[in-house]
C-alpha cells in the first residue's frame, strides 16, 4: 500500500484499489512537455506525431531530418498565411530551398491574370530526387491562391573550391669550363 490516502470507498474491490495503485505511480512519472512540443528538442522518432498534431498535409521519412524540424516549426505561420505569396515562401524555405516568385503583373508585357512563375533553387543540403522535387511542388500546389496557377523552373545550388598547390626548390647552377692542353 501506498502512503496516499484511498479516495475510493470502503467497499471497493481488490481490482479497484490495484487500479488506483497503479494511478498513483503513473502520475508520479515526470513528462516533460516542452521538450515534447518543441520541435528543436523533440526526439527524432516522435516528429512524426508533433508533425500529426500541428497538421502538416505531408510527412515523408526519406526527408532529412533539418527538414523535418523546418517543417514543422513553419507549420503554424503556413497555416495562418495559406493561399498567400509569403506561404509560398515559407514552404519552400522549410524544405531548405530559395525561391523566386514573379506574378503576373511584374512581368513585362503582363501576364495572364492570377499566375505567376517561380524559379526553385534546391540547395546544397537537401536530397535531388525526383520525388523530394514533387514533395516541394505538391507542398506549393496546396499553400498557393486556389485561383492562381503558376510555371515553375528548377535549379540546382551548388559550391566547390579548388585548391592551388605549389612548390619550390632552390637550386643554384653553376657552369664550369674547361680546357684541354
Amino acid at each position: 500500500m501506498s502512503n496516499v490516502r484511498s479516495l475510493l470507498p470502503p467497499n471497493a474491490t481488490a481490482l479497484e484499489r490495484a487500479l488506483e495503485q497503479v494511478q498513483a505511480r503513473a502520475t508520479t512519472q515526470a513528462v516533460p512537455l516542452r521538450e515534447l512540443w518543441n520541435p528543436n528538442t523533440c526526439p527524432a522518432h516522435l516528429l512524426p506525431w508533433l508533425a500529426w498534431t500541428l497538421s502538416l498535409d505531408s510527412w515523408q521519412p526519406y526527408w532529412p531530418e533539418a527538414v523535418k524540424r523546418e517543417r514543422i516549426r513553419m507549420a503554424v505561420e503556413i497555416q495562418r498565411r495559406k493561399g498567400t505569396a509569403k506561404s509560398v515562401r515559407d514552404v519552400v524555405r522549410s524544405f531548405g530551398s530559395s525561391l523566386a516568385i514573379r506574378e503576373w503583373w511584374q512581368t513585362e508585357p503582363k501576364g495572364e491574370p492570377h499566375t505567376f512563375a517561380l524559379t526553385l533553387t534546391l540547395g546544397a543540403g537537401v536530397p535531388n530526387t525526383v520525388e523530394y522535387q514533387q514533395d516541394v511542388i505538391t507542398e506549393i500546389e496546396r499553400t498557393k491562391p486556389v485561383r492562381s496557377h503558376f510555371t515553375l523552373t528548377i535549379g540546382l545550388a551548388a559550391s566547390g573550391g579548388m585548391g592551388l598547390g605549389g612548390a619550390a626548390r632552390a637550386v643554384t647552377y653553376r657552369r664550369i669550363q674547361c680546357e684541354a692542353t
